[in-house]
C-alpha cells in the first residue's frame, strides 16, 4: 500500500471522534494541577495555607497560557487551577475539542514544570456556554470556590499549628457553619475579612492598552507608544460587581469583533 493511501486510511482512526464547539458558544478552559497536594506539601513544603512563590507561578503559567497562540481574553487563578476565557469568536484549529483541551494540559504542564524545576502536570477540560449569563455564573462560581477553600484552609492550618493532626482537623471544621469558622480563626486572632485578598477571591490576568515611553532613532527622540499587556488583578470585585465585570469584559470583545 502506498504511503498516502495508508496515511489516508490511519487518520480516519485518528479523527473519527473529533467534535468542535459550535459557533456563537462561548468556551471556556479549566485546566487543574494533577497531584498537587503532594507536590506542593511534601515533595517541596511550600508555605501552607498559601505561598507567594507557588502564586506567583500560578499566574506566570496563566500569562504563558494567555501567550501560546490562542486568544484568550480572561485568565483566572486560585489555588492550583486556572480558568481561561477565549475570545467570542475564536476559531483556531476550527474549534476542534481535543486540540484545545491537549494543547492547554501540555503547555500549562510544561511551562509550570520548568519554573519549578520538577514536574507539574495538569489535566483539562472544556466548557461550553450559550449564553453570557452562563459564562459569569462560571467565574462567580470558581470565586465563590476560592472563598471557601481559603476560609477552610486557614481553619485547617491553624488548627494543625495548634497540635491537631490531619484528621481531627478536619473533623473539627466538616459540616461547621462559616460564622464557626470565621470564630475559629478569630480565637487565633485572625481577622478573615483582612485576609489578602487573592488568598479569599483568585487572581484575574486580562489584557490592558497602555502608553509606555519609547524611543524614535529616526527623530532621535522619546515617544509615547501604545501597548497591550497582561495586567494582573490581585484585588478582583466580590459577588454581583464581580458578574458585573466578566459581562462587561465579554460585551469589550464581543463589539470589537
Amino acid at each position: 500500500m502506498k504511503f498516502d493511501e495508508l496515511d489516508v486510511k490511519m487518520r480516519v482512526y485518528e479523527t473519527s471522534q473529533d467534535r468542535c464547539v459550535l459557533p456563537d458558544m462561548y468556551m471556556v478552559a479549566r485546566i487543574d494541577g494533577r497531584g498537587f497536594t503532594r507536590l506542593t506539601k511534601e515533595v517541596h513544603r511550600f508555605e501552607a495555607p498559601f505561598d507567594e512563590k507557588f502564586r506567583d507561578l500560578m499566574v506566570e503559567t496563566v500569562k504563558h497560557l494567555m501567550n501560546c497562540g490562542f486568544n484568550v481574553i480572561y485568565g483566572y487563578t486560585e489555588s492550583d487551577e486556572i480558568s481561561l476565557l477565549f475570545h467570542p469568536h475564536e476559531s483556531l484549529f476550527g474549534r476542534k475539542t481535543r486540540k484545545y483541551i491537549s494543547i492547554l494540559a501540555g503547555e500549562a504542564s510544561a511551562k509550570f514544570s520548568a519554573l519549578l524545576g520538577n514536574v507539574g502536570a495538569f489535566d483539562c477540560r472544556l466548557s461550553e456556554f450559550p449564553n453570557k449569563k452562563l459564562v459569569g455564573d462560571y467565574f462567580r462560581w470558581r470565586n465563590e470556590d476560592a472563598h471557601r477553600n481559603a476560609l477552610n484552609a486557614h481553619c485547617y492550618w491553624r488548627l494543625r499549628q495548634d497540635n491537631f493532626n490531619a484528621r481531627e482537623a478536619t473533623s473539627k471544621i466538616d459540616g461547621m457553619s462559616i460564622a464557626a469558622k470565621n470564630e475559629i480563626l478569630f480565637q487565633y486572632g485572625i481577622n478573615f475579612n483582612n485576609v489578602p485578598a487573592w488568598q479569599k477571591r483568585g487572581i484575574g490576568i486580562y489584557w490592558k492598552d497602555v502608553q509606555k515611553e519609547g524611543f524614535n532613532p529616526k527623530n532621535n527622540e522619546h515617544v509615547l507608544v501604545d501597548r497591550r499587556i497582561l495586567h494582573t488583578d490581585f484585588t478582583l470585585p466580590m459577588r454581583d460587581e464581580y458578574d458585573l465585570f466578566i459581562h462587561d469584559l465579554v460585551n469589550k470583545y464581543e463589539n470589537q469583533g
